[in-house]
């Protein structure tokens, strides 16, 4: 029996291990990334004087996941490694208050991007389509505001919840995990789950439609060169920029899998294959925000300037 719980202590330490070192690489290479889109988008701000409304976007989806992989490594890092100080009053409550506002931050400005490119580039005849094309330049402000408000009052809901049913003196304990509930506690964070459940839904439906719009939009007017014979370099780039919208959608939708099933595993951060969840979920951050900086010609410049720079002092030595 000895035998058997000592092998079990050093394969729950070895997976500790592991699981703190993947997403420690994750989150350093996704930290690395968006501080880079901010610090390259300040800069052009104080320069410019001014930004235009998709690298205002980016700016603060950049400045969001920064932060967002800041709490989330802080609340992985203690859910795997010290679970116990998770549940001295308020650390729980405040770290899951924080880490929701970000959550929800993060998935409403890059809905807000979509949204934003789908205005922009597709092309329909209807009256209110038309109306958004011309005024989508004054609503952005207004819609990261919205973002920020509704993200902030996640926040504070998921903060009460949690603190309410402390208060309630529920049946908590730390064993292995951050928190382990009983039906009771369950039934009591019912509420944060629908809630979260249905941001998360509504964040991936406004994503999908965006994208479904300007597939149509662009295999639409692909369509319309072909039956007047114009192959030429737009339709090249019509093709690709169809090829990129899949597969942002494909990463959008690994990334609502993935959140949905943290709501659903709550319950079981130190489950093996809740951590090949927990992966995914800090990889969307790092690959997303790359290939944005890749599909923005000041931040590519930018960022192939530097690497050329980093080679050059490389090869030199």
């Amino acid at each position: 029996m000895e035998a058997c719980h000592s092998t079990e202590q050093s394969n729950g330490t070895s997976y500790s291990i592991v699981a703190v070192a993947i997403i420690t690489l994750e989150t350093f290479a996704g930290l690395w990334i968006n501080a880079f889109i901010v610090s390259v988008l300040c800069i052009a701000w104080v320069k410019e004087k001014s930004l235009n409304s998709s690298e205002k976007i980016l700016l603060l989806l950049g400045w969001f996941r920064f932060w967002y992989l800041c709490i989330s490594w802080v609340y992985s890092f203690l859910a795997i490694i010290y679970p116990e100080y998770l549940c001295v009053h308020p650390t729980l409550q405040i770290v899951e208050g924080i880490r929701s506002f970000f959550i929800c931050s993060n998935l409403w400005v890059s809905a807000s991007l979509c949204v934003f490119y789908c205005i922009k580039i597709a092309n329909f005849r209807n009256s209110f389509f038309i109306y958004l094309k011309v005024k989508i330049d004054r609503i952005v402000p207004w819609l990261l505001l919205g973002s920020v408000l509704f993200s902030l009052l996640i926040g504070i809901l998921v903060y009460n919840i949690i603190d309410k049913a402390i208060c309630h003196n529920l049946n908590f304990t730390c064993h292995g995990i951050a928190w382990k509930s009983s039906i009771r506690v369950k039934e009591h964070f019912f509420p944060m789950f629908f809630i979260i459940g249905m941001e998360f839904a509504i964040s991936f439906m406004t994503v999908t439609f965006s994208a479904l719009l300007l597939l149509f939009s662009l295999w639409r007017h692909k369509r319309t060169m072909e039956t007047n014979s114009m192959k030429n370099l737009s339709m090249d780039a019509h093709i690709k920029a169809m090829k990129s919208i899949l597969s942002f959608f494909m990463m959008y939708s690994i990334n609502f899998i993935s959140l949905i099933l943290t709501l659903i595993y709550a319950t079981e951060v130190q489950n093996p294959m809740i951590f090949l969840n927990y992966v995914s979920l800090y990889a969307f951050p790092v690959v997303h925000s790359l290939t944005l900086i890749f599909s923005n010609p000041k931040l590519e410049k930018t960022l192939l300037r530097i690497l050329s720079c980093v080679k050059c002092k490389v090869c030199m030595r």
